[in-house]
């Protein structure tokens, strides 16, 4: 989901599944001048929806950011038949860890 997507998610209402866990964060001036003006802006949201929100495309928006790396291993071909390797950089290792994560907490939930 985009920035945009979230704009017309708020709109429209509705919540995902939270953690048990709560995370407190002390936000700069100007971040939380934005936060209260949106708040305002979309008062059916609850400042921790939004926040929860913003967390979430901005965590989208980084793991889309992680470039490729190319690694050693052949793991097919294009429409060309060029070999396609494995990706090496960030990406697969954040996914590992965040299907571990994942796990780790809906087990929290199912307690």
């Amino acid at each position: 989901m985009g920035f945009r997507e979230l704009l017309d998610a708020w709109r429209a209402g509705g919540t995902s599944p939270r953690t048990v866990t709560e995370y407190a964060v002390r936000l700069p001036l100007d971040d939380a001048a934005r936060l209260a003006a949106l708040c305002e802006m979309f008062p059916g949201r609850t400042r921790e929806q939004l926040i929860t929100e913003l967390l979430s495309v901005a965590l989208d928006e980084l793991a889309t950011a992680m470039p490729y790396e190319p690694g050693r291993k052949v793991i097919s071909t294009d429409e060309q038949g060029d070999p396609v390797y494995e990706d090496a950089g960030l990406t697969p290792k954040l996914l590992a860890l965040t299907r571990q994560h994942r796990k780790r907490l809906q087990g929290e939930l199912a307690k």
